[in-house]
């Protein structure tokens, strides 16, 4: 019976010790549940880099913009001078125009018709060949084209300093002007109408070369 109870007190000395590790698992947990702490500060830690980037790139960003604008200003700056130094060049080309001196004549009392036969005639010609042929011509439209070539060439010498023996025609046409109605009585009581039309001439004349 003692040895009975020696290996009864033995066996529960055996399973006395065998709980305890068991008590001591539960405790071990708990660090277990501790070790994320760092964790949590690890993506704290991510921002920081990123505000840094962040500001380097606002601190980076704002010394370009100047430099972009130092290219534009010197750009436009041999821009303006190219176009001051290409203004003079329009303004020597003027005088080389020829001047063009203009007269004209209004309320014609010639039919347009009648008066483009005579201006298609003397249309380019020297004005020293063009007075001649004018006055002796034997249409009415010619001594009123005459003369207003003849007011033309001395608006050129009193305005603009030309000789009227180095002038040619460069231009002249002829429109039509209001018309003039009138009546004329005939048999049975009757009227037929008159038409009386008159023109406006303009002429243009230049230097020869």
């Amino acid at each position: 019976m003692a040895d009975e109870k020696n290996t009864e007190k033995k066996d529960a000395e055996k399973k006395a010790p065998a709980k305890k590790p068991a008590a001591k698992k539960p405790a071990a947990k708990p660090k277990a549940a501790a070790k994320p702490k760092p964790a949590a500060k690890k993506p704290a830690a991510k921002p920081k880099a990123d505000t840094k980037t962040k500001a380097d790139a606002e601190t980076k960003a704002p010394a370009k913009k100047p430099a972009a604008k130092k290219t534009e200003t010197k750009a436009k700056a041999p821009a303006k001078k190219a176009a001051t130094k290409k203004a003079p060049a329009k303004a020597k080309k003027e005088p080389a125009e020829r001047p063009v001196v203009n007269a004209r004549a209004r309320f014609v009392r010639v039919a347009p018709r009648k008066a483009r036969l005579v201006a298609d005639q003397v249309r380019g010609l020297p004005l020293e060949d063009a007075i001649p042929l004018l006055r002796f011509s034997t249409r009415s439209a010619a001594q009123d084209i005459r003369k207003l070539l003849e007011s033309a060439a001395a608006n050129a010498e009193t305005n603009h300093d030309l000789v009227a023996d180095d002038l040619f025609i460069k231009d002249i046409h002829v429109d039509e002007g209001p018309t003039l109605r009138r009546y004329r009585p005939r048999a049975l009581g009757r009227a037929t109408r008159i038409n009386k039309r008159t023109s406006h001439i303009a002429v243009a004349l230049t230097p020869e070369d």
